[in-house]
């Protein structure tokens, strides 16, 4: 009886444990101003938008070579536990740029 119950409970807390795959979470855009009406606001804008869906489709360091490559962007740092590339403008902006869908 007392090992059922504690088999019980044991299974009951495993099943009960969530998965900590935030990717999904963070790169669902629903809410949000859409990623081509952001990128109309201006030129920095249009390049964070750029990195957001370079970021959704290759990997995290391909991101931030591509954020580094953009004309307006001083420094860019990837932050994997995140899922984030914050990158540092030249007129001093700093952005959480996460990965943008369709």
């Amino acid at each position: 009886m007392i090992r059922g119950s504690a088999f019980l409970v044991l299974t009951l807390a495993l099943s009960s444990c969530r998965d900590y795959d935030y990717y999904s979470r963070i790169s669902d855009s629903g809410g949000l101003v859409p990623a081509d009406q952001f990128a109309r606001y201006g030129r920095e804008q249009a390049q964070a938008a750029a990195i957001g869906r370079e970021f959704a489709q290759t990997h995290q360091d391909s991101a931030v070579a591509f954020a580094r490559a953009q004309p307006d962007v001083v420094d860019a740092v990837a932050d994997p536990l995140s899922h984030r590339v914050t990158v540092e403008f030249r007129s001093g902006w700093r952005l959480g740029v996460v990965p943008l869908g369709e």
